[in-house]
């Protein structure tokens, strides 16, 4: 086992680990299962079932990270555990704000919550630097101890099917050999720091320290992002990508979109400095777009490859009308930040644009 998981296990701790494995049973809905999927499937790398074989034990057992289930939230000025620079990970649905700090998901992984009205679980791997929201219906999710391609594969407590979280689509596992294959339905959480999203939100609600688990949220078992060092900081990698790519750096981040067409991916650095990138998922040129109110960016199909003019911030079409970069009149897709190994370990056949 690689040195750093086995300091993962030491910060846990033995009796954490054996007291989350205790409480599994009683975590597990009852009833029959109400989990929303999306209409059309998405692309898997492979067979279910090689995925399946290409699992293995990241360290820890079954919920020997334990999701947070019962989370409390805080208003911005008692986050003091939050510097400006902090990663959080931040979504706005039905006007509720709420940031979920890094340094927290770094220890769970999952928190199972309910964002306005909606049952989501917002999941966070940290060897593959992704962030996805799902909608979880009556069931919660768990961290399964297993990875695929470095990456967290999730399980959910109804049905006890495994969900690698960056394919977002079931496949069969130990404790459910043969599940109906189907996608999650996604939302997006932004990759940010505490400042901008505290800027442009200030009435957000922030994931608080009291999660219920004896845990120092101030040390980061992988490194750390503010300033970056560790795992983030090098090329090293605790196990082999997927399917290995050498065209970037390891951990060069990446902003990734994939529809059942096909997959394109925009280095994050990139496309910061243009302002916006062109690429395509199969024949559909596909538009990356730079927001730098919270530095992140968008990606949208542009199948009559629409051209827009940067002014400042904003984007500005054939008619002159200004549209704020989340909101061109085009087909958004779903975008996330992905560490390019990662992402090319998945998605070999990405179409990438610099």
């Amino acid at each position: 086992m690689p040195a750093s998981r086995r300091g993962f296990l030491a910060t846990v701790g033995l009796t954490a680990v054996a007291g989350c494995l205790g409480d599994s049973a009683s975590k597990t809905p009852s009833g029959p299962l109400s989990l929303p999927t999306a209409d059309e499937r998405l692309p898997l790398p492979a067979s279910p079932a090689r995925l399946r074989d290409a699992a293995r034990s990241g360290g820890p057992s079954k919920d020997g990270i334990p999701s947070i289930d019962d989370p409390r939230f805080v208003g911005p000025s008692e986050a003091d555990f939050l510097a400006d620079g902090d990663p959080v990970f931040g979504v706005v649905r039905d006007g509720v704000a709420k940031a979920y700090p890094q340094k927290i998901l770094a220890q769970h992984e999952i928190v199972n919550d309910t964002l306005a009205g909606t049952p989501v679980s917002v999941t966070y791997c940290p060897l593959t630097g992704t962030v996805q929201g799902f909608e979880r219906g009556n069931t919660t999710f768990g961290v399964s101890g297993r990875l695929i391609n470095s990456n967290l594969v999730m399980y959910d407590r109804h049905t006890e099917t495994w969900w690698p979280q960056m394919l977002a689509t079931s496949i069969p596992g130990p404790w459910n050999t043969d599940p109906e294959i189907r996608s999650l339905r996604e939302f997006r959480l932004l990759w940010t720091t505490w400042k901008q999203w505290r800027d442009h939100n200030p009435e957000t609600r922030v994931l608080s320290t009291n999660t219920g688990h004896a845990k120092n949220y101030s040390r980061d078992p992988y490194g750390s992002y503010n300033p970056r060092r560790g795992y983030y900081a090098d090329d090293d990698l605790l196990f082999p990508a997927l399917n290995g790519s050498d065209r970037f750096g390891p951990k060069r981040v990446v902003m990734g979109l994939r529809t059942p067409s096909g997959a394109a991916a925009f280095p994050k650095d990139a496309l910061r400095s243009a302002g916006q990138l062109r690429g395509s998922v199969g024949e559909t040129p596909v538009l990356a777009v730079y927001d730098d109110r919270y530095d992140t960016g968008y990606g949208y199909l542009n199948p009559d490859d629409q051209s827009f003019e940067r002014d400042g911030n904003r984007l500005v079409d054939a008619s002159g009308t200004a549209h704020e970069p989340d909101a061109l009149p085009l087909s958004r897709v779903h975008t996330f930040d992905s560490m390019w190994f990662a992402w090319a370990g998945y998605y070999p056949e990405t179409d990438v644009a610099e």
